[in-house]
């Protein structure tokens, strides 16, 4: 459950210190040094928009968040229901076939969004 907790306070604090103002929580060190964009650029932004209901806004300055958030909030109530009523289970690995789809979508998806022809990728 601290787990738990820590996340909430963590949203709790994304929704209150607006990630938007330039330099609310440092910079991006991999955009700092190089210029592009990292798959995480916006990832601050896009919660604090979620938790503002503003899933559109979210959406533009990360694509991947609200499925990311999706996917790792069922497997967590999964997680949790089973452990509930008393099963054995472990925390849900991802396969390695997964994994590598993973990786290989992320790495297309940094390339796209430093790209003029998908600059729509880049946060906003």
């Amino acid at each position: 459950m601290a787990v738990a907790g820590a996340a909430a306070a963590s949203v709790a604090l994304l929704h209150w210190r607006d990630p938007h103002v330039s330099g609310a929580y440092g910079f991006c060190p991999f955009h700092r040094l190089t210029g592009l964009w990292c798959p995480a650029c916006g990832g601050l932004r896009a919660v604090n928009d979620l938790t503002d209901g503003h899933v559109i806004a979210a959406l533009s300055s990360n694509i991947f968040v609200l499925p990311l958030i999706l996917v790792v909030a069922a497997a967590w109530v999964r997680w949790t229901v089973l452990r509930w009523k008393g099963a054995a289970v472990r925390v849900p690995e991802l396969p390695k076939p997964a994994l590598g789809v993973l990786v290989a979508v992320l790495l297309l998806f940094t390339v796209a969004r430093n790209t003029p022809w998908a600059h729509w990728l880049a946060p906003a």
